[in-house]
């Protein structure tokens, strides 16, 4: 792989352990990691100028279902609550193979990218019609973005009184057996690894406590780490309690979901002795602002998870619950949302961003991203700070406040993904037709 220079930035946010900022200074690339940082250095090879820019680590998005890229305001689920939404959706996406699948992964994770994002989850928990995970894999690899998705499942189907239908729930050794498949034929644990595949059942609420427990035991085996969806909102809490007579942290603990590979979607709802128990364990945290918004669930405690030490992160959720995926208007809302509910010195754009890229890192495990310094994984932003959504701005650096929400370049392990605010990796025109297509069958078929 060809040294690449980013050349006189005009300020540099490391989000490293000190939290530096340096203006005017260069970061040199090589091998896929951050060789060096300072000022007037050299290089023999690519060179990117970065004067019109603030530079960011690459933004990591916690929780997605990429998927629902096909299903964006469906009239049906525009304005209903969480289990609501579901059984509106739940008899479209019976439709969905192979093709919806991977088309609906390369426009969610190119509108990711976008935005800033340079590693993302991804939970897949059902899988019709010949559906299988590795769609979404190829579509990652083909864009170049650092991709964590997880083998999650349904298995409790409505006539065993679930919530999903029973057309859409597996077997539960048939599911393990799959998770096994995966993670053997993609999983990658080395450090700088593009791929690394989680274990995921979809919620309490649609798997057994047996398939919660086995996974767990099956994901510790394998090494990797697990994920699934909790205390999203009081439907949630009410389940919880009328079918486990404790609440979802208790759940959670019981079945051997907390630990520091473990990370759990949305939790609007922990109380405090449920924050204290992540904390205690060291449990992550996806926190989804704008989907909890959309679905009424309400504002997730991160200022209180924070001040006690749970590892917090960002995700954009799916596309049929926040009908976008822009990482870095995640981050603006997340530290609106806690001002709003907290006061305005809440949270600051800088925290915010914080917790957008050395946060969702920790949350995923990788201590080798999220940051920019010597030695981390060459995963990184460029923010044009000349146009006019930062004219006028005192602070360029606050990007969360005003600042541009599309990067200019998008580099990931050194390679540029994003170049002049376009997808190097495919045709992207040519992936939304294939999209409104595929969305337009749909609908036919309904």
């Amino acid at each position: 792989m060809k040294e690449t220079l980013i050349r006189n930035a005009h300020t540099i946010l490391t989000v490293d352990d000190s939290g530096r900022e340096e203006t005017q200074c260069d970061i040199r690339l090589n091998g896929g990691v951050i060789a060096e940082i300072g000022r007037h250095l050299q290089s023999d090879g690519v060179i990117i100028d970065a004067s019109d820019c603030v530079v960011t680590p690459g933004l990591v998005n916690t929780h997605h279902h990429l998927y629902q890229t096909l299903t964006r305001a469906v009239p049906g689920g525009q304005d209903a609550l969480l289990f609501g939404w579901l059984k509106t959706l739940y008899p479209i996406w019976e439709g969905f193979g192979p093709q919806e699948m991977f088309t609906s992964a390369q426009i969610g994770l190119a509108e990711l990218m976008l935005s800033g994002c340079s590693m993302s989850s991804d939970h897949l928990y059902l899988y019709p019609n010949g559906s299988r995970l590795e769609d979404t894999i190829f579509a990652a690899q083909e864009l170049g973005i650092r991709f964590h998705p997880t083998r999650g499942a349904m298995s409790i189907g409505e006539s065993a009184g679930g919530l999903p239908p029973d057309s859409l729930v597996e077997n539960e050794a048939a599911i393990l057996n799959d998770c096994i498949r995966v993670i053997d034929g993609f999983h990658d644990p080395s450090e700088g690894a593009m791929v690394r595949v989680g274990v995921a059942p979809c919620s309490p609420f649609s798997v057994s406590r047996e398939l919660m427990r086995d996974a767990a035991l099956l994901a510790r085996d394998k090494g990797v780490m697990m994920h699934t969806h909790l205390a999203e909102n009081d439907e949630d809490i009410a389940y919880s309690l009328a079918q486990f007579g404790c609440r979802p942290g208790q759940y959670a603990e019981e079945l051997g979901w907390t630990g520091d590979d473990v990370w759990h979607a949305h939790c609007v709802k922990l109380d405090g002795q449920e924050i204290d128990l992540f904390a205690k364990t060291g449990t992550g945290v996806a926190h989804c602002p704008c989907s909890n918004c959309r679905l009424g669930s309400g504002i997730a405690p991160v200022r209180a998870m924070r001040d006690a030490g749970v590892t917090v992160g960002l995700g954009v959720d799916g596309s049929a619950s926040n009908d976008a995926g822009n990482l870095v208007l995640e981050a603006r809302q997340s530290m609106l949302l806690q001002r709003v509910s907290r006061g305005a010195d809440a949270m600051s754009a800088r925290e915010a961003l914080r917790i957008a890229t050395r946060g969702g890192a920790a949350v995923l495990g990788r201590s080798d991203c999220g940051q920019i310094a010597v030695g981390k994984r060459a995963d990184i932003a460029l923010w044009d700070v000349t146009g006019v959504e930062s004219a006028g701005s005192w602070d360029p650096a606050a990007l969360l406040l005003a600042g541009p929400t599309q990067v200019k370049h998008l580099l990931v392990e050194g390679r540029q993904v994003v170049r002049d605010g376009h997808v190097t990796g495919i045709d992207l025109e040519k992936a939304i037709v294939k999209q409104n297509q595929l969305a337009q069958a749909l609908v036919e078929q309904l």
